[in-house]
């Protein structure tokens, strides 16, 4: 957004650069053109008032003489013709030769008016310009005088000027380039600073917050609203969480007595219905003991405070294989470790560790005798680090996979197993807290593919 509000910038102080010098200059080169008018008008007007007053042929011969002197000191051409267009006199170039303007100047000034007009001198032309005086007044016009004027001077004049103006230009432009850089990063740094802290608490980091207190009164306020907003925010999520965390610990100690109690009363009850649906309850009482567990781990890992560190990828997933080889084999499946050696990534402390025990105790409860989960550490293509767990178990429908990481989420054919459904759902948890993420695929024909990729360190 920075380069397009200083492209507009940029773009609107060009245009109205340009509208500002363009005129000036062409106003000076116009100026200049009528002051070479006035100033060759005034020389021929005086051969003018020469030529009608001729009346000898010493007079013709002192006009002749002016002209020449004219014609040699200024390189200038300068014709008197009479009323027919005969040449009476001539000196330097002929202004009356084949040219059109000169045409159109010598009948005007046989009609009795004189030259108003000339076209504008520019760097580039015209070389010369031609322009006409007439003989007499009104019914008495007897000629007419035509110079043929050069323009060097008044080119030069010109260029110079434009030159000027072309570097005051540029220099304006790049003056207010300069204020236009220091306006746009005046208005978007706090633009920026609150991107930065959306895209944080949206990351959830409830700490983030918008600092800049620069820019328009405007982008404040939204700065202090913004920060009012997040503030709320943080305190209705903690205040949740805390509840969470304070009713799964409060009612972990009355279940553990009750769990204890049912124990304690299955000896005394006598074989038969009772016992079944004691033997029911007790395992309803565990079940809802591991759930209670389940939501006091999520809270806490929720609201942990711990920053991420390098963490030894490698090593943390060999360690975690180990501990879990034999509980798979004895439930037979075969674990396949495929990791590589001096995988480093930041994240949570032992995040890795307990996501893949996440990861494995959901294979050793779903994937039957017989089966594989493979473990895989390896560095991607895109620099981050990825761990990934898979087995040839029943797998998830594909409607069913984008379910996996939500709280309390069971596929229908997986009711009565044994877990809490949290699971997946505290290892997502731990993944993005640690800047990383959490995707799980089908395979074919059959089982789950669950990845962990995290920022490489």
């Amino acid at each position: 957004m920075r380069r397009r509000l200083l492209a507009v910038l940029m773009v609107l102080m060009g245009a109205a650069t340009l509208l500002l010098s363009v005129p000036l200059a062409d106003a000076y080169a116009r100026g200049r053109t009528e002051h070479l008018l006035l100033q060759r008008r005034s020389d021929a007007v005086r051969f003018a008032d020469l030529a009608d007053r001729i009346r000898t042929g010493p007079d013709r011969l002192e006009l002749l003489a002016e002209i020449r002197r004219y014609a040699e000191l200024y390189g200038a051409g300068v014709a008197v013709v009479d009323t027919t267009g005969r040449t009476i006199a001539r000196a330097g170039s002929d202004p009356g030769a084949t040219d059109s303007e000169a045409d159109y100047a010598r009948r005007r000034a046989l009609t009795g008016r004189s030259t108003e007009h000339l076209p504008t001198v520019r760097p580039w032309g015209p070389d010369t310009v031609v322009l006409a005086e007439p003989v007499g007044r009104d019914e008495r016009v007897s000629g007419a005088v035509l110079l043929s004027v050069p323009t060097d001077a008044a080119r030069r004049d010109v260029t110079v000027r434009w030159s000027l103006i072309t570097s005051g230009a540029i220099a304006a432009f790049a003056a207010a380039a300069l204020v236009a850089a220091g306006i746009t990063r005046w208005l978007m740094r706090p633009v920026r600073d609150l991107d930065r802290a959306v895209e944080n608490l949206a990351a959830g980091s409830l700490h983030a917050r918008a600092v800049s207190d620069t820019g328009p009164p405007e982008i404040r306020r939204l700065r202090r609203h913004f920060n009012t907003m997040a503030e709320a925010v943080a305190d209705s999520i903690a205040r949740q969480r805390d509840f969470v965390a304070d009713a799964s610990h409060q009612l972990r100690n009355p279940l553990a007595t009750l769990v204890l109690q049912l124990e304690n009363v299955e000896p005394h009850i006598a074989p038969g219905p009772g016992r079944a649906e004691h033997s029911r309850a007790l395992d309803e009482a565990e079940r809802l003991e591991e759930l209670l567990d389940g939501l006091l781990a999520l809270a806490r890992v929720e609201s942990a405070t711990a920053t991420v560190t390098d963490q030894d990828v490698s090593q943390a997933v060999q360690e975690r294989v180990a501990a879990w080889t034999p509980v798979l084999e004895s439930a037979g499946t075969t674990l396949i470790p495929d990791i590589a050696e001096g995988l480093r990534a930041r994240a949570l402390p032992d995040a890795v560790g307990r996501i893949l025990d996440a990861l494995l105790d959901n294979a050793a409860k779903f994937v039957p005798p017989g089966g594989h989960v493979e473990v895989r550490a390896a560095p991607a293509t895109d620099g981050q680090i990825v761990v990934s767990v898979a087995d040839d178990g029943p797998g998830v429908p594909d409607d069913q996979v984008p379910l996996l990481f939500r709280r309390f989420a069971r596929s229908p054919e997986h009711q009565n197993v044994a877990g809490s459904g949290l699971g997946l759902a505290i290892a997502d948890e731990i993944a993005r807290i640690s800047g990383g993420r959490l995707g799980a695929s089908s395979r074919s024909p059959h089982g789950l593919a669950v990845e962990l990729r995290l920022p490489s360190a």
